[in-house]
């Protein structure tokens, strides 16, 4: 099977893109993870496959995939990707369009400076919406870690994260720590780690260990995350720069049962065909 791809990234978070509205596609877990090797494949963080609309009330349903080939709920950075493949494809002509995935809808649209912002839904803070193991909802949580007790905070933005606060980013232990927490037992579906020092109460460095990838450049859901997370504290204003690896991302979100929007850009890289 020859599929077409188009391959984008946004903060130098990559994905692999594929049409399956023009032409249906159905990849199998061993595909996936091919495609996503970085040396036996394309190469990339997830794969994004565009589908029609289930209903009247959306333009189209994407599915998002890890680089590991396990289907994942949210994508920021990729929603920001999708968004610029439909409109360049020709396959919408709508500044703003409303998009299907397994955890919800969210509706990105193209800027007048040319960036993509998204509206990201309402974050869930209920340890049951995440999921998170506890007996209660709190803004922050205790969590042991190797017999160490590590405060933490627990959001959904469509998929889970857990956000740790940290002095110095750069210093962080994103791999080593990332990866116990991401398969921790208090989180039954695994969860996105994101790593967080406050600059300011409008500005914040980030970096995220993603589940099934490992630390990417940039994760929109994950600035989103650590944004409400640093918010509900009473750390942050509505409005952050979120710095990141590969880039910075406005998020916004005023709190309450408000919409968290994302800006950021998203960039094509290149087309090409591969043997499946």
């Amino acid at each position: 099977m020859l599929i077409k791809f188009t391959k984008m990234q946004g903060l130098g978070n990559d994905f692999i893109v594929i049409d399956a509205v023009s032409h249906p596609v159905t990849l199998t877990l061993d595909q996936i993870r091919f495609l996503a090797d970085r040396h036996f494949g394309v190469g990339c963080d997830q794969v994004l496959l565009i589908e029609p609309a289930q209903d009247r009330s959306m333009d189209f349903f994407y599915r998002i995939y890890n680089a590991d080939g396990g289907e994942v709920e949210q994508c920021g950075n990729g929603a920001r990707c999708f968004v610029r493949y439909v409109h360049d494809k020709g396959l919408t002509s709508k500044k703003e369009i409303v998009v299907g995935t397994i955890s919800g809808k969210i509706h990105p649209r193209i800027e007048a400076d040319g960036r993509i912002s998204v509206g990201m839904g309402v974050p869930r803070f209920k340890p049951a919406e995440v999921p998170f193991v506890a007996e209660e909802e709190s803004g922050s949580y205790l969590i042991d870690v190797d017999g160490e007790k590590l405060d933490v905070g627990v959001v959904s933005v469509g998929n889970p994260h857990v956000v740790v606060r940290v002095d110095d980013v750069a210093n962080a232990p994103v791999t080593t720590l990332g990866r116990v927490l991401e398969s921790h037992a208090r989180f039954p579906r695994r969860v996105n780690v994101g790593f967080m020092e406050i600059v300011d109460r409008s500005h914040i460095r980030l970096r995220v260990y993603e589940r099934g990838v490992g630390e990417t450049l940039a994760c929109g859901s994950g600035a989103c995350a650590a944004m409400v997370v640093g918010k509900r504290q009473g750390l942050l204003e509505n409005s952050v720069s979120v710095q990141l690896p590969g880039g910075s991302l406005l998020v916004q979100w005023p709190g309450g049962e408000e919409t968290v929007r994302m800006t950021g850009p998203a960039t094509h890289v290149f087309e090409g065909k591969i043997e499946l």
